[in-house]
C-alpha cells in the first residue's frame, strides 16, 4: 500500500466526496493508500464519529437524486478510511504519521479554517502540544517532517476558499516565519511541498450517525495542474484543469451565491427553522425571486466577463440540483457563518462582475463587508 493519506476534518462532505472517490478507485483495482481522518476541533460530539472510522466494514454513503432525469439511489459502504485520530488526544501519533508515512494530505476545516490567532506562533513549531489553528498545526507537522528527512508531500485543501492552496501556503509560510523557522525549512516548504489549488462541488445534505452521509449524484473535484503534482487516485469526478478560475467563479457565484440568497431570505423573513432548499423553492414567489437574481443580476455579470454561455448552463444545472426531490438540505446548515459566506460569494461577485445587481448589493450591504 503506497503510504498514507492524512485527512484533516471529519466533515460529512469529505466522507461523501474525496473519501468515497478513493474507495471507488480502490474497488476499481487502483493501489490507493488508506486514509486516517484527524479531528482538529477536539469536539466531544465527534468522538463517536472517530470511533466509527475504525470499523473495517466501513461507513454508509447514500447517493440519492436524479441522473439524466431518472431517480437513482445507491448505497455504498465506504472502506477507504482505516481509523480516526484527534489532535487533542493523539498528537504524538499524528506527528509520527505525518513525518514518516504520509504521502498526501486532504483538508476541509470549515469556512474560517485558515484563521490564525494573535501571537500563535510564539509557542514555536517544535512545541509538544498542537497550536490552536489548523495552519498552526500544519506548520508544526510540516516542520516535523522536515526534521525527519523532508520527503516531498502533496496537500489537497478542500475548503471553499478562492485559490485555497496558495492561500493556505501563504498562511503557513507567514506563521513559520513568525515562529523563527530556519531558512532551510522555508526553502524546503517552498520547493518540496505542493499546496494544490482545488475546487470541490457536491451537495451533501444530511449526516448519518455515527458516520456517513446522504449526497446528490453530481460531484466534482477540480484540481489545478502544477509541476510535480500527483494524485492519490484516478476517478471520473476528478478533473485536472489548467486554470480553476472558471470552475471557481461558476460554483462560488452561482451555486453558493444562490444558497446564500436563500439563507438571507430564510433569516430575514423568519421562515420555519427546519426548512430545506427544496421546500423553500416550492414557494413560487421565492423561486421567482431566485430566478430573477440569476437572470437579471448574475448572468449579466458573467456575460460581461465573457462567460455567459457557461453560466447559463450552470444556472440550469444548479436549479435542478436545488430542486432535487430526494434530498433534504436544511437552510439552517447553509446559513452558518452567513456573513463570511456573503462576503466571499456575493460581495466578491459584485467586485468581480462590476454590473448592476440591486438585490445582491442589498444583501451585501447588511454585513458592511465585515467578517466577524
Amino acid at each position: 500500500m503506497p503510504g498514507l493519506i492524512l485527512q484533516f476534518g471529519t466533515s460529512r462532505f469529505l466522507q461523501a466526496h474525496a473519501d468515497l472517490f478513493l474507495h471507488e478507485a480502490r474497488e476499481a483495482g487502483q493501489d490507493v493508500a488508506p486514509i486516517t481522518i484527524i479531528q482538529t476541533s477536539g469536539s466531544a460530539e465527534r468522538a463517536g464519529r472517530l470511533a466509527a472510522f475504525s470499523d473495517p466494514e466501513g461507513y454508509p454513503v447514500i447517493i440519492r437524486g436524479l441522473e439524466n432525469g431518472a431517480p437513482v439511489e445507491r448505497h455504498i459502504s465506504v472502506k477507504s478510511v482505516s481509523r480516526g485520530l484527534s489532535t487533542s488526544s493523539d498528537w504524538a501519533e499524528i506527528v509520527r504519521l505525518f513525518a514518516d508515512e504520509a504521502t498526501f494530505v486532504i483538508s476541509n476545516t470549515g469556512d474560517s479554517g485558515y484563521a490564525v490567532g494573535p501571537g500563535e506562533a510564539t509557542a514555536g513549531l517544535g512545541s509538544e502540544t498542537p497550536l490552536p489553528s489548523f495552519p498552526g498545526k500544519l506548520a508544526q507537522l510540516l516542520h516535523a517532517r522536515f526534521e525527519a528527512g523532508g520527503t516531498p508531500l502533496t496537500i489537497l485543501p478542500c475548503e471553499l476558499i478562492n485559490r485555497n492552496g496558495p492561500v493556505l501556503k501563504g498562511v503557513v509560510q507567514d506563521l513559520a516565519g513568525q515562529a523563527g523557522a530556519s531558512p532551510a525549512f522555508l526553502r524546503w516548504l517552498d520547493d518540496k511541498v505542493i499546496f494544490a489549488n482545488t475546487l470541490v462541488d457536491r451537495i451533501v445534505s444530511e449526516p448519518l450517525e455515527p458516520a456517513g452521509a446522504i449526497a446528490e449524484p453530481y460531484a466534482l473535484w477540480a484540481i489545478e495542474k502544477t509541476p510535480g503534482l500527483t494524485l492519490p487516485c484516478r476517478h471520473p469526478s476528478i478533473v485536472l484543469a489548467d486554470d480553476l478560475e472558471p470552475f471557481e467563479r461558476l460554483k462560488l457565484h452561482i451555486l453558493n451565491l444562490g444558497h446564500s440568497v436563500l439563507a438571507d431570505i430564510w433569516q430575514g423573513e423568519g421562515r420555519p427553522p427546519g426548512e430545506t432548499v427544496k421546500v423553500i423553492l416550492a414557494d413560487p414567489a421565492i423561486c421567482a425571486r431566485l430566478d430573477a437574481v440569476y437572470r437579471d443580476e448574475v448572468l449579466p455579470g458573467f456575460a460581461a466577463r465573457g462567460m455567459g454561455d457557461q453560466a447559463s448552463a450552470y444556472v440550469e444545472t444548479t436549479m435542478s440540483r436545488f430542486l432535487n426531490p430526494y434530498l433534504d438540505h436544511r437552510i439552517a446548515d447553509i446559513a452558518g457563518n452567513h456573513a463570511l459566506k456573503v462576503e466571499r460569494r456575493i460581495a466578491a461577485f459584485l467586485d468581480w462582475a462590476g454590473t448592476p445587481a440591486p438585490v445582491l448589493e442589498s444583501i451585501a450591504s447588511k454585513i458592511n463587508r465585515k467578517i466577524p
